[in-house]
Formats: structure tokens, C-alpha cells, sequence
């Protein structure tokens, strides 16, 4: 099981020197991939009274890609990917050509996860139809694997219209694997129909598999079949948050998500430890350090 860790906005903030220094260490501990979550826009809670937002214009949410281009520049060999990328707030063809980019100059590291997203505020303040926003997600990422695939393209579907055209440079990976993050049947039938593996929800990170995280596994394993495909082509990403968890069960944590199937395993350190807090880069690399041994 290929373990990744979850890029922690809040307790790096803007340091340029500690994003640096973090991810060199991460590399260094023998991880597999830097995950980085996102969110586009935040509301302003002193405006929006008592909306009760989960994410507001104080937490820091660096661009996913932008950010995984300055990490391919800094690492050699980890993987990076975004987690989950909300594809329908983002022109495709764009996106497209920023993936490609960073696949080309990272020599072939990166992953993206993608969404339906949820959060109703940005979709609004970007102008994007909230109802249509998992249709649209299903053709966003039919387009994007054809673009990094072929040179010329055309495809005619309900949101994009292209005739003969494509994207130059090409990325390494062809296609780039693309991970669908949801905990609705729909997000495995995409992952089927067009993706790579499945990332299970953010509300993993603080609880093992449950009948919940079955039932999508076996629907997974029910739409690859019916898409013409073996089960066991497709990835599985579960997630384990270190904050809540005491240190002593970290181990049967993981080999939770190692018998459920789950191919891949986020860390994430984005809350305190209950011995001590995680807001400095040291602290997150000393914390990490004892996964990495508790682990293997």
C-alpha cells in the first residue's frame, strides 16, 4: 500500500522556504506522493452571518497546480497529486494544458483527483450550474483524456465543442491517471467509465472503513465490470488522520485500510496531535518520521 501525505495549508501558510523544506523531507521519509487539497474562493464569514461555512477566506488554500509545479521543481522523485481538484469550477481545456505541463516538467508525477464538488458558494460566485455539475464533470474528464492522449481531438458533447485541435507539449503520461474523490455511486461509475482509481471521503481521514466505504467498494468492483473492466485495474485511496488518533493505533488504523483493499493511503496532519501541536514545519516532519517507522 503506497502511502501519501496530505499538504498542510494552514500550519505552512505563504513560506516559499517551508513549503520547500517540508516536501523535501516528506521525499526524504521514502513517501510515495504529496496530496494537495483545494478550495477556489472563500466567503468572508463577517459578511456571511451565521452561514456556518466549513471553509472560509482565513484559511489558506494555495492553487492545487500551481503549487504542484513549484513541488516538481523542489522534489525528484514523489508523486504529486491534487485531491480533489473541483473539476466543474475550472475551464477543461485549461486545466488540460496546466496538468500537461506539470506531468511534462515533474517527468511524470503527477495525479489528479477530481470532484463534483459541494460547496454551493463557489459555484455561484464562479458562475457554474451547481445541478449540472456532476454531467459535467462525466465529459470533463472523457475531454481530458483524450487531450493528453492524442494530439488532435474532436469532441462534440453538451458543454464542449472541439474539431480537430489539441494540446502541444503532450505530457509524459498518456493520460495522466485521474482519481475520482465521492461517496455517491456515481463518482465509481466515473472512475469506471473514465478514471483510474477512487478516493474515498474526507470523513475517512478520522474513521476506519465502514459498511459505508463497502458498499461504494462493491459498486466500484460492479460499474469496472460493467464498463468492460477487471475491479483490480482501479486504485482505491483511503485516508488516516493522525491528529485524533493515538500514536499506538496508527498501525492497526492502516492495516484497516490494507484489508478493506485500499491500494493507496493519505496522511493527513492538518489536526493537532493530542501529546502536541502540529503548527510548524518541524513538528509536521518529526510527526511524520514516526508514521514512517509505526508503518514500515
Amino acid at each position: 500500500m503506497r502511502l501519501g501525505v496530505s499538504f498542510p495549508h494552514q500550519a505552512i501558510g505563504s513560506d516559499s522556504i517551508a513549503i520547500r523544506d517540508w516536501a523535501q523531507a516528506v521525499e526524504d521519509l521514502g513517501f510515495d506522493h504529496l496530496i494537495v487539497y483545494e478550495h477556489v474562493l472563500g466567503p468572508d464569514p463577517s459578511i456571511h452571518l451565521n452561514a456556518g461555512f466549513e471553509y472560509t477566506n482565513q484559511n489558506v488554500y494555495h492553487e492545487a497546480l500551481v503549487l504542484c509545479g513549484f513541488l516538481a521543481a523542489t522534489t525528484r522523485r514523489i508523486g504529486l497529486q491534487t485531491a480533489v481538484t473541483v473539476l466543474p469550477l475550472r475551464d477543461t481545456i485549461i486545466f488540460a494544458k496546466q496538468a500537461a505541463e506539470v506531468d511534462l516538467l515533474s517527468h511524470g508525477r503527477l495525479r489528479v483527483g477530481v470532484g463534483a464538488g459541494w460547496m454551493a458558494f463557489e459555484f455561484a460566485a464562479l458562475d457554474r450550474d451547481f445541478h449540472t455539475r456532476g454531467a459535467r464533470l462525466g465529459e470533463q474528464m472523457a475531454l481530458l483524456r483524450a487531450l493528453w492522449s492524442n494530439p488532435s481531438v474532436t469532441m462534440h458533447g453538451r458543454w464542449h465543442h472541439i474539431e480537430g485541435a489539441g494540446i502541444n507539449p503532450m505530457p509524459v503520461q498518456r493520460p495522466i491517471p485521474v482519481w475520482v474523490g465521492g461517496t455517491v455511486r456515481a463518482a465509481v461509475r466515473r472512475v469506471a467509465q473514465h478514471g483510474d482509481g477512487w478516493i474515498a471521503g474526507g470523513e475517512y481521514a478520522s474513521r476506519p472503513p465502514d459498511n459505508d466505504a463497502r458498499q461504494m467498494l462493491a459498486w466500484l468492483h460492479e460499474e469496472a465490470r460493467a464498463a468492460g473492466h477487471r475491479p483490480d485495474e482501479f486504485g482505491v485511496q483511503g485516508g488516516m488522520s493522525i491528529g485524533p488518533l493515538p500514536e499506538t493505533e496508527w498501525a492497526t488504523r492502516a492495516e484497516a485500510w490494507a484489508r478493506f483493499g485500499a491500494t493507496d493511503l493519505i496522511i493527513d496532519t492538518t489536526l493537532s496531535l493530542p501529546t502536541g501541536s502540529l503548527d510548524t514545519v518541524g513538528q509536521q516532519i518529526r510527526a511524520l518520521g514516526r508514521v514512517k517507522a509505526a508503518l514500515g
